[in-house]
């Protein structure tokens, strides 16, 4: 895990985000790639309430308003950058052979912002973002559509900063493809973890996950020499998510690893799952794959 991607809107979630992904290049010797996305005003205006109903004159003053956000966020994530690697003395160079350890790049694209994002994770090992909070000018769905579309995992920083991601490390598992994907994307943060647990949720609408399970994913790991606690929690009356958000709460987890969309879409959407819930309210660190 060598290169880092990092969303910078410019705003508060700057600092936690920034933070979050620090922990992990300290961890790995990683290059930290810094991306503003700039939206223009029409592709804001798309995003942001009300602007839709806005005619004539009021209209071209919401314009003008979130062309002066727009401003004032990239000369916040470029400040927020600069001011970073000033504080934690991390070099900025833009290609291993300008660079003698920890280093960093910041960069504004403006565009297609889902298409840009998506094409650059791809290029990375992992992504770091925020969690949905309120409207800045992009898609609301933005995490979602880059969990779906890069191929690469996807870590959403809680809404604090933790003070480390390599104490425990929750492993959320059912027996999906994306759980198997998230896991092998994981093995390199559990290596240098100090627990790591799995914990599976008895699912009515998945009988292949179970204990025994558990224990022979525990086994595998251990062939990596990431010695795993289980953890397997029966069927109540609350959801697999909030019966996972307690275990995570009972361990005090420091990292969460889960699969991105074990159902489609479209099935969480109607049914409820665990990625949604997370993406929204996760208070700790969550590394997904789809």
């Amino acid at each position: 895990m060598k290169t880092i991607l990092v969303l910078s809107g410019g705003g508060d979630t700057d600092r936690v985000v920034f933070g979050t992904a620090l922990s992990l290049a300290r961890a790995f010797g990683a290059h930290l790639e810094f991306l503003h996305i700039r939206p223009g005003p029409g592709d804001a205006a798309a995003f942001t309430p009300h602007v839709g109903f806005a005619r004539g004159a009021a209209l071209r003053a919401a314009l003008d308003h979130l062309e002066a956000e727009a401003n004032r966020r990239s000369a916040a994530s470029a400040r927020h950058f600069q001011e970073f690697c000033a504080r934690e003395a991390i070099e900025i160079a833009d290609a291993p052979a300008r660079s003698r350890g920890l280093s960093a790049a910041w960069q504004e694209a403006r565009g297609d912002a889902v298409e840009y994002l998506v094409r650059r994770a791809r290029h990375n090992d992992l992504a770091v973002l925020a969690r949905p909070s309120r409207p800045n000018g992009m898609p609301p769905d933005l995490s979602e559509r880059l969990l779906l579309g890069c191929g690469r995992p996807v870590l959403v920083a809680p809404a604090r900063l933790r003070p480390s991601i390599a104490g425990t490390a929750l492993v959320c598992w059912n027996e999906t493809a994306a759980a198997a994907r998230a896991l092998g994307a994981a093995l390199p943060l559990l290596s240098k973890s100090e627990r790591v647990v799995i914990a599976g949720v008895e699912e009515a609408a998945r009988p292949a996950a179970s204990a025994d399970g558990l224990r022979d994913l525990a086994r595998q790991l251990s062939w990596h020499g990431i010695r795993a606690d289980i953890r397997w929690l029966s069927a109540a009356a609350c959801s697999a998510a909030e019966q996972l958000e307690q275990a995570a709460a009972d361990y005090d987890a420091d990292l969460l690893v889960m699969g991105g969309y074990g159902r489609s879409p479209a099935r969480e959407t109607i049914f409820g799952g665990c990625t949604r819930h997370f993406l929204a309210r996760a208070e700790r660190p969550v590394l997904m794959m789809h």
